[in-house]
């Protein structure tokens, strides 16, 4: 074979070499350049939002309880239903609330300290819950602590800690959202918080 053969030969090599590695890089850039995005289905959605409702101790305050063998146990058809409107307002006469200290109602659905007494909300879709909340105003109660998400409503009372959900995800607060509007809605009037000079 020639050296003008062999020239011949190695330029369709590498030829041949170049346009696989361009066919290779050209396949990857395609695939890479248009990710393939899913859509969670509601189901799916929701699910998450339980998980979430379930870790971040929602259940703690806003779910009435019965005491059971192992302790409080969640009465499922009143779950994030709030301090329950049949029970009579609590009251609070420890000279430790005057000392700073916090008490709590035994099923944990009302506290006291020196803000007063406040009451856990109805988290249900039940018009006297979240029934006719918008998601803005869900985001704005738990990333701003204001009182059924209103720009001109009262700040939220301990024990809500709204100041751990500031940088809450927004799909994290929607999938959480769209569970607390699949429950079971409960007709339950939440009494309204108790002053401190009124305890």
């Amino acid at each position: 074979m020639t050296f003008k053969h062999q020239s011949a030969l190695m330029a369709i090599a590498l030829t041949a070499s170049l346009s696989l590695v361009s066919c290779k890089e050209e396949t990857y850039q395609t695939a890479s350049a248009t990710p393939e995005v899913v859509t969670p289905s509601p189901e799916s959605v929701i699910e998450k939002g339980k998980y979430l409702v379930g870790v971040m101790g929602c259940n703690d305050c806003h779910s009435p309880k019965k005491v059971g063998p192992n302790g409080p146990e969640l009465i499922p058809e009143l779950l994030l239903s709030g301090y329950p409107s049949d029970k009579p307002v609590v009251t609070f006469d420890s000279p430790m609330i005057k000392e700073g200290f916090g008490m709590f109602y035994p099923d944990l659905t009302a506290a006291a300290g020196p803000w007063g007494i406040s009451f856990a909300a109805n988290l249900t879709p039940d018009d006297t819950g979240i029934g006719s909340w918008t998601e803005a105003q869900f985001k704005k109660a738990l990333t701003e602590g204001k009182f059924k998400g209103m720009d001109n409503g009262r700040m939220l009372l301990p024990p809500m800690p709204w100041t751990n959900f500031i940088n809450i995800k927004d799909e994290d607060l929607h999938a959480m959202f769209m569970y607390l509007k699949s429950i079971n809605p409960v007709e339950n009037v939440v009494p309204a918080p108790v002053a401190p000079d009124q305890m």
